[in-house]
């Protein structure tokens, strides 16, 4: 395996960065005719990916990303070409704030109503705006938002259809998180969809869910917490649903007053340990298990697996939860004011009840991405978004492929002029090895205000894309995606 060499390159264009943040109004729907290389001939099905489409609204700001409306983009491939389409999830909220020119709803992460205190006070609801994630399961294609019930989108046209309770699986009001995993068959079993709610209050309930390949609820159980939880993401063993709660305590007072938004309102707790919660996908309550381990604040895990009677648990992790501050501006983010994503794998020793953490990887990172076949299993190789220097704070710019089990790294920066997001790995159709597929990745192209859909060798990244498919227009930077290989584009 080739290893890492340390690029040249340490440094980026703020400027650059920021463009990458414009909002994409348009919706397209064309073929891709400007692509550098060849398209894998086995590379067949549609790439999906969500994330932030306006990040404004007739000129008012939104005040974070996060708070952005669903925008989901498709990119089949099929028989060597292929086919861009893009649509805003036109959410209930999406259609009130277009209709009316202007925001009308606060958002989680500090968007507020224009109109200052008098607009905003005891007004506590927020927009679903369907932004997280994107997910084909059961025959529904979900765009995910973990605080409500997902929208579900026509999977060829990306037309909306409105929103999915899950064949009545999700009461109103209840939560499905943007984070679910998938499963792949073992032992005779089928594959299933693994994901979660968290209700919170003055205690907090997560409820977990499995579902069949055709979306039908195997099981379902709420186990009940003390306490705020803040949980975006979990991980699955074969036995075992983990989540890490983040030693935070939200005050929502300031939420309540119309001042803040209820992620302004949180704040971390350095001296209080995160605790590891295990909840048995058998729903026995007397088996949950809740551990102590060294503080931090967790968004991603990457995987979890069982082996020889201990848990290990590798996770995207910050030394401290990156406050927000009301009234800032996400644009002029100081880097190295916040703490860098590292990765870290936990060993959880559920007979002695204890945990130890080990730093895999110091560069900065995040969005973590696996062979699927791996998921909840023993792995080898993980593929995962990372700056271009080796030290430090900094924008995405490239993509790191991690040996866990020689400790060789391979990378391809897009440096400096180029931004990267999550990688979604799609095994070939040989798949002779773990590592053996197709890496996808949305970058932004800060030279030409453009996204391309780069796909890499899996077996070696540091080759260099195999090919470019440059698009017409820039996409925002997004969240999270997958792959599906029965859909493509029906043109």
């Amino acid at each position: 395996m080739t290893q890492l060499k340390t690029s040249e390159i340490t440094s980026y264009d703020r400027q650059d960065w920021e463009r990458g943040y414009e909002s994409q109004p348009q919706e397209y729907d064309y073929w891709i005719d400007d692509i550098e290389g060849e398209i894998p001939p086995d590379l067949q099905g549609t790439f999906f990916r969500n994330g932030p489409g306006l990040l404004e609204v007739n000129g008012q700001k939104i005040h974070h990303p996060f708070d952005g409306d669903g925008m989901v983009c498709a990119i089949a491939f099929n028989n060597g070409r292929a086919h861009f389409c893009n649509k805003f999830v036109r959410t209930e909220g999406y259609i009130a704030e277009q209709k009316a020119g202007k925001i009308l709803y606060r958002g989680v992460f500090g968007t507020q109503k224009p109109g200052g205190f008098f607009t905003n006070i005891f007004d506590l609801k927020l927009k679903n705006i369907a932004n997280t994630n994107i997910i084909y399961w059961g025959g529904k294609l979900l765009a995910l938002w973990e605080a409500t019930a997902p929208y579900r989108l026509d999977p060829y046209t990306l037309e909306t259809l409105g929103l999915d309770d899950l064949d009545g699986v999700l009461k109103p009001n209840e939560a499905f998180a943007a984070h679910p995993r998938i499963e792949k068959g073992k032992n005779g079993k089928s594959d299933r969809l693994i994901n979660f709610g968290v209700k919170v209050g003055l205690s907090s309930t997560i409820t977990i869910y499995e579902f069949d390949t055709d979306g039908k609820l195997l099981h379902s159980h709420a186990h009940s917490f003390p306490g705020f939880a803040f949980l975006h993401d979990m991980a699955i063993t074969p036995n075992y649903c983990i989540f890490f709660q983040n030693p935070l305590v939200f005050n929502p007072l300031l939420f309540i007053l119309g001042l803040r938004g209820p992620a302004e309102c949180l704040k971390f707790m350095p001296n209080h340990p995160t605790q590891v919660i295990l909840i048995p996908r058998n729903g026995n309550q007397e088996e949950v298990k809740v551990l102590e381990a060294v503080p931090c604040f967790v968004f991603h895990h990457a995987n979890a697996w069982e082996e020889e009677g201990e848990i290990f648990v590798d996770s995207i992790c910050y030394e401290s939860f990156p406050t927000l501050e009301s009234g800032s501006d996400f644009r002029e983010l100081n880097f190295d004011s916040v703490p860098a994503g590292e990765l870290w794998r936990f060993r959880l020793n559920l007979q002695q009840e204890t945990v130890e953490k080990d730093v895999i990887e110091s560069r900065c990172c995040e969005f973590p991405a696996l062979p699927p076949e791996r998921v909840g299993q023993p792995y080898r190789y993980l593929y995962i978004g990372t700056a271009n220097a080796e030290s430090g704070n900094a924008p995405l710019q490239a993509i790191l492929k991690i040996d866990l089990v020689s400790k060789d790294r391979q990378i391809w920066s897009a440096a400096p002029r180029g931004f990267v997001g999550e990688p979604v790995f799609v095994p070939r159709n040989s798949f002779k090895s773990e590592d053996d597929g197709w890496l996808l990745i949305l970058m932004y192209d800060a030279v030409n205000h453009r996204s391309d859909v780069v796909i890499l060798d899996a077996l070696d990244i540091s080759k260099g894309p195999v090919t470019k498919l440059h698009l017409k227009h820039h996409i925002p930077y997004g969240l999270h995606g997958s792959f599906v290989s029965d859909i493509v584009h029906r043109g």
